[in-house]
């Protein structure tokens, strides 16, 4: 009792205590903070503060991964900057902030924003800028377009680009280029590399408006280069030519600001000392050049130009550079022909094989044109072009016997002496004959010739006579047969064999021969023009086994094909005055073809024309005529009476060529004639010729739009004439299209030879205003803004040209169009943008422009001349300006709701196989909607509630179908079969933005696991393969009797030797949406209770649910347990009953003879002893039937106590009832009455009750002594 009234003192103390330490908390605006980026180190940037009602000492901190930006004084809490900020870098962090107590620690997070300042200088993504341009590029052309990023954000980033210095710094180059917003540099004027420069440098300047700026170093180079072609020419021995400039060259120091002087040297050349150059940058030749010498380097030098600073780098190094220039000099004439004992190709040309003196061999009397064997002689001048062009003759005493084969060569040819007249070489009149071959402008060469007497015509071949031959110079390549030589040698065997060869000559490298045949073939017909040579000269030489010739001279005859088309001479202008002038003019043609075949006869005739029926045309002669009289009038106004008639020429070859030639007839008018239409002007000639066939005059027009006008003249007299210039009817001008004409009138002769005199006539049109203004389509192409507020201002100007000269333009807004991905959504954009009537497209509501509403703005627009004149179109045709809006990553990630439930059973899931899926979209575009999804944290919550974290246990891929992103959820490895209960999967979804920052999204999956108790056997009485083909029917039964999804694991064959009724079974689990699943039990209940599919699982062969064995050992094991229950129960009974029954039969004797004995007592006087023996443990005695113990008489009582039964059974079962003895009065003793709950007295002992009472009745009758035994009592009996 004292430790209970403790315990109540305590508790109220207790609580008081624990009550009074109180938590500090944080001031409710301590959950985010903005910081600019521009703060200083160390600068104070807020304060930690939080309120303790206990007035307890409190101490701030702060922790997390990004805390080392901050320090924190622990006792007031003041924050100070550690660590520059970035916006660019890092924009928005957080950071976990903390209070405490002497006793508890609160800790809180808080969100730190960087704002944006324009710390970033813009920086030019390429400081490496050069390039190369013609100096023909046209005013308005891109010349280079540069790039410059300011890392800043909004106005702070944009970039303004301009042109601080052109370098050379002149006059001319001030304004020569501009720099556009988008960074274009376009050319402003025009370029000359010889007049102005060659070389442009440009320093370029990019700021933005917060005034931070970013240089180019050095500049932007621009070089102009122009192909160079400056010609070296060199003589020997010249020494003028030491001062020729040939080349200059230009180096730029590419240092900003610094202007080191430059020093020019030729560092390597292949030519050392022929060229040197200056300090100006010039390169002169320094010596004698010989191209020549030149011919294995193609006639070039080149030379290694080297520009190197006067002084030394920052680095102690030489600051230079290196180019290589290439000069090519050309010919002049300074060589001679020379001659050589070699045989092309094979000549070298060197000193060792020139030569004065050249020997040959030639038989007498030799066919003519018979070469002079065994004379190698080679001509060469190693000049190029015309200056190696070169002839030859023959001199000396024998000349005229021989002559020289080329006549005329150039650069390099084989010399040939061939035998011109027989009869002159001979050789008993001389055996050696001598001519001179010479080359003009050098020196001749003796060719000393032996000849063969005619003794050896005995031992040669019999001689082959010269033949004729005549072959078709044709137009394809194939080989073209000849001629078919045959030769005789009266040798036999391997003397007689003839070998046929065709000696050096001219058309040699164009005929072949066969060496066993002899025929002659043409090797290229191409090459053969009948044109340029008809006849050809070759000598066929035949040669037998013993090696001696016999030669005989083939003179080939090129046939004529019509290769040639024909020639008109002259051109024909003819002038006659109408209606008495005739026409007679011969067309003048020939044709190169063969003379007198039909490839040179000409056909004139004319082609079809206006005006051919008014004249005639001889086919044969060509003589042209006019048929009657010629009518200005009837003559188009247009062609201004001139009539030109095609006349055709062709030939009768096959197939037939033909020329075709105009024939220009001009009608003149009469005096006094009068014209229709507006006359512009008249001019005025005179010639001063004396006879009228000389001082005719007529006029023409020529020059820009000459066909709008026409002039004719009239003849005044006495050498004068004028001519009218008049405006057809028919013919409008138009100012736009040609405001002025600048005609040319030219006064001349009928006579082709004859003078002609000219004179500039102008015709201003005057302007009047009829033409609709154009929209520039350059102006409209699309452009792109930003969405949300990203951008302001102008975006666009519409630009529109009108060519009259009074126009006065206006830009007119005609309709706007709105569109989301093709489809109209009204006038959601209507107020987006507007149109000013300069053409200025300005963004009106930039806050409004939202991408996920609109992606596609169409501002159709048209130009209005408000100057047009009455009657005319004042409106240009609608154009259409498309505005994108650009997506701006502002809106994050969300995942599509799933009525999905993902529920793992671990043996059927494999690694890398999908267990769960998730579905996100992002409303932006392009890189702004692309999501990545990433598994942020993996619990296992198991069925106790216990939660455990996983690392790797599962990974998530993305893929993606129109714009919807799904996340495939998958195991690393295997999972644990034994764990029950819950995966909960945290994913993130991220979109992957190019600038923006990213946005995310988090949703957390449950995957239900399925441990192996809740896996079911179905077996069949049909084999693997059947319950393998029936797998969807069976699923579909087992689907529509448990509502679950049912997982098949395996499907078996059961084993022969413990087969019955089953022969397979099937292994599944079956779970219901929200993760849990049956048991065996369950699915055999529910199955049971669907019948259609208990009867279709059944014709499908399912007989037993669960093993058989199992089934068949749990029956045995049943009856067996209900066997032995029942024979226990049995045994039970049977004991009780007789346990009961015994017990019963031993108290109901026991009463019985209790009541007999009691009888028998007050029978039996007190103190008489019965005579017979008494029966132990009875009431009878042997012979008097008393017993002597109860002192009774042996009266019978007629208690048949042996029987089963008797009268007094059914009236009570108290023995004393029916059996009380009373000496004195026969009345039956009656029970007395106990009130109810009253407890029952204890009943009397039976045998003193009877001996208390007959002890009692003797003493009121009988005095005497008497036996009482107290310790006796019917137990005993």
């Amino acid at each position: 009792m004292a430790r209970l009234w403790l315990s109540c003192f305590l508790l109220p103390a207790l609580v008081v205590s624990v009550a009074a330490n109180v938590a500090p908390k944080f001031l409710p605006n301590m959950t985010s903070v903005i910081l600019p980026e521009d703060l200083p180190v160390g600068a104070q940037v807020f304060w930690l503060v939080a309120e303790d009602s206990d007035n307890d000492p409190l101490t701030y901190g702060m922790s997390g991964p990004n805390a080392y930006f901050f320090t924190v004084v622990p006792n007031t809490g003041e924050v100070k900057l550690a660590s520059t900020l970035d916006y660019e870098t890092l924009y928005t962090f957080k950071v976990t902030i903390s209070v405490s107590d002497p006793y508890i620690q609160v800790q809180r997070e808080m969100q730190v924003i960087v704002e944006d300042r324009n710390d970033n200088a813009p920086i030019f993504q390429n400081t490496a800028f050069s390039t190369s341009i013609s100096e023909t590029l046209p005013v308005g052309s891109v010349v280079f377009s540069v790039l410059a990023v300011d890392k800043d954000m909004g106005t702070a980033g944009m970039v303004v680009y301009s042109i601080e210095k052109v370098i050379p710094s002149t006059g001319d180059s001030e304004h020569l280029f501009r720099i556009l917003a988008n960074g274009s540099i376009i050319l402003n004027g025009s370029l000359s590399y010889n007049n102005k420069s060659a070389f442009y440098q440009l320093e370029l300047k990019a700021c933005v408006s917060g005034g931070a700026r970013g240089h180019l170093p050095a500049g932007l180079g621009r070089y102009i280069q122009q192909q160079l072609h400056h010609p070296v020419q060199g003589a020997r021995g010249t020494c003028g030519v030491r001062e020729t400039s040939v080349l200059k060259v230009e180096a730029v120091d590419g240092d900003k600001g610094i202007n080191d002087p430059v020093i020019y040297s030729i560092s390597n050349s292949t030519r050392p000392g022929w060229f040197d150059i200056g300090a100006d940058g010039v390169i002169r030749v320094n010596g004698s050049l010989d191209r020549e010498q030149l011919l294995e380097e193609d006639e070039e030098v080149q030379l290694q130009v080297t520009a190197t600073e006067t002084h030394l780098n920052i680095y102690g190094q030489e600051a230079k550079v290196s180019i290589w220039v290439t000069v090519r000099v050309m010919d002049v004439n300074d060589h001679k022909p020379e001659f050589y004992n070699c045989s092309l190709p094979a000549c070298t040309f060197t000193p060792e094989e020139a030569q004065v003196n050249f020997t040959g061999y030639v038989d007498e009397h030799a066919s003519p044109h018979i070469p002079i064997e065994d004379l190698t002689m080679v001509v060469y001048d190693p000049d190029k072009g015309s200056n190696g062009i070169f002839l030859l003759s023959l001199g000396g005493p024998d000349a005229e016997a021989f002559s020289v084969s080329p006549e005329r060569a150039a650069g390099s040819a084989s010399v040939q002496v061939l035998v011109r007249v027989s009869a002159l070489v001979d050789y008993e009149r001389q055996t050696v004959m001598v001519v001179q071959v010479r080359a003009i402008s050098s020196p001749s060469r003796l060719v000393t010739i032996h000849l063969r007497g005619s003794l050896m015509t005995h031992y040669r071949l019999s001689t082959i006579s010269p033949e004729l031959v005549l072959v078709a110079s044709p137009s394809h390549t194939a080989p073209c047969r000849v001629s078919a030589s045959q030769a005789t040698d009266p040798d036999t065997g391997a003397w007689g064999q003839i070998t046929y060869s065709l000696l050096p000559g001219n058309g040699v490298d164009l005929f072949q021969v066969d060496p066993v045949s002899g025929t002659v073939t043409v090797r290229n017909s191409e090459l053969l023009d009948r044109e340029i040579q008809a006849v050809y000269y070759l000598t066929l030489q035949t040669t037998d086994g013993g090696n001696l010739s016999s030669s005989t001279m083939l003179q080939i005859h090129l046939l004529d094909i019509n290769d040639n088309a024909p020639v008109v001479s002259g051109s024909y202008n003819i002038f006659v005055q109408e209606e008495e002038g005739n026409v007679s003019v011969t067309i003048q043609a020939h044709d190169d073809d063969e003379p007198g075949t039909n490839n040179s006869r000409l056909l004139f005739s004319l082609l079809p024309g206006t005006y051919n029926h008014n004249f005639s045309l001889d086919p044969d002669t060509g003589l042209l005529r006019n048929l009657g009289p010629l009518d200005r009038e009837t003559i188009d106004p247009t062609l201004g009476g001139r009539i030109v008639l095609t006349v055709l020429v062709s030939d009768c070859g096959e197939p037939v060529l033909s020329t075709k030639v105009n024939v220009t007839i001009t009608v003149e008018v009469r005096p006094g004639t009068c014209f229709l239409g507006q006359e512009i002007g008249v001019v005025k000639a005179w010639d001063a010729d004396q006879t009228e066939v000389n001082n005719r005059i007529s006029f023409s027009l020529s020059g820009s739009g000459a066909n709008y006008f026409m002039i004719r003249g009239l003849v005044l007299g006495a050498g004068w004439a004028e001519g009218y210039l008049w405006l057809p009817p028919d013919v409008s001008l138009d100012y736009e299209i040609q405001p002025v004409f600048n005609l040319t009138v030219s006064a001349e002769n009928p006579d082709p030879q004859g003078g002609e005199t000219i004179v500039d006539v102008h015709v201003n049109v005057k302007d009047v205003n009829d033409n609709p203004p154009i929209l520039d389509v350059a102006s409209l192409r699309g452009i792109r803004v930003a969405e949300n507020g990203s951008q302001h201002g102008q975006v666009a100007v519409v630009v529109a040209s009108d060519v009259d000269t009074s126009a006065q333009l206006e830009i007119q807004l005609v309709n706007i169009l709105c569109t989301k991905a093709g489809v109209d959504v009204g006038s959601l954009c209507w107020g987006w943008f507007s149109v000013a009537a300069n053409g200025s497209v300005y963004i009106n509501q930039s806050k409004a422009i939202d991408y996920e509403a609109c992606d596609l703005v169409t501002l159709v627009v048209r130009a209005c001349d408000l100057a047009t004149d009455p009657g005319f179109q004042a409106y240009s045709n609608n154009g259409s300006l498309l505005i994108t809006i650009e997506d701006m990553n502002d809106n994050a990630p969300y995942f599509l709701p799933e009525d999905k439930t993902f529920v793992i059973i671990p043996e059927l899931v494999l690694p890398n196989r999908e267990v769960a899926s998730v579905r996100a979209r992002d409303d932006d575009s392009g890189n702004n909607g692309l999501i990545q999804f990433s598994i942020l944290r993996v619990d296992f919550i198991s069925k106790d509630g216990a939660t455990v974290p996983f690392q790797g246990i599962f990974w998530i891929s993305t893929f993606s179908e129109a714009d919807v992103f799904t996340g495939s959820i998958q195991p690393v490895t295997s999972l644990d079969s034994t764990l029950q209960g819950t995966y909960q999967v945290t994913v993130q979804a991220r979109d992957t933005p190019s600038v923006d920052p990213s946005l995310e999204a988090n949703t957390t999956l449950n995957l239900f696991t399925v441990d192996q108790s809740y896996r079911s056997r179905l077996q069949f009485s049909t084999s693997k393969a059947e319950v393998g083909a029936n797998t969807q029917a069976i699923n579909a039964a087992l689907t529509q009797a448990t509502r679950t999804t049912v997982y098949i694991v395996d499907i078996q064959d059961i084993d022969s030797a413990a087969r019955a009724r089953a022969h397979s079974y099937l292994d599944a689990y079956f779970v219901f949406p929200n993760g849990s699943a049956l048991t065996l039990d369950e699915l055999s209940v529910m199955i049971r209770n669907d019948q259609d599919s208990l009867m279709q699982l059944l014709q499908l062969g399912l007989v037993v649910l669960g093993s058989q064995e199992s089934q068949e050992s749990d029956l045995s094991n049943q009856l067996i347990s209900v066997i032995i229950g029942l024979g226990v129960a049995l045994l039970l009974v049977l004991v009780i009953m007789t346990t009961a029954f015994m017990c019963v039969r031993k108290s109901y004797n026991r009463k019985l003879r209790a009541m007999k004995a009691a009888k028998e007592a007050r029978k039996t006087a007190a103190g008489v002893m019965p005579s017979a023996p008494a029966i132990p443990g009875t009431n009878m005695y042997n012979n008097e039937r008393a017993n002597p113990m109860l002192n009774l008489s042996n009266k019978d009582l007629g208690l048949e106590y042996l029987s089963s039964s008797n009268d007094l059974d059914y009236v009570s079962i108290n023995s004393l009832d029916d059996n009380s003895v009373d000496v004195d009065k026969n009345s039956q003793e009656i029970k007395e009455y106990r009130p109810p709950h009253t407890p029952p007295e204890p009943d009397p002992e039976p045998l003193s009750v009877v001996l208390s009472r007959q002890q009692a009745g003797a003493s009121g009758q009988l005095e005497g002594p008497s036996y009482t035994n107290a310790g006796l009592d019917t137990t005993d009996l």
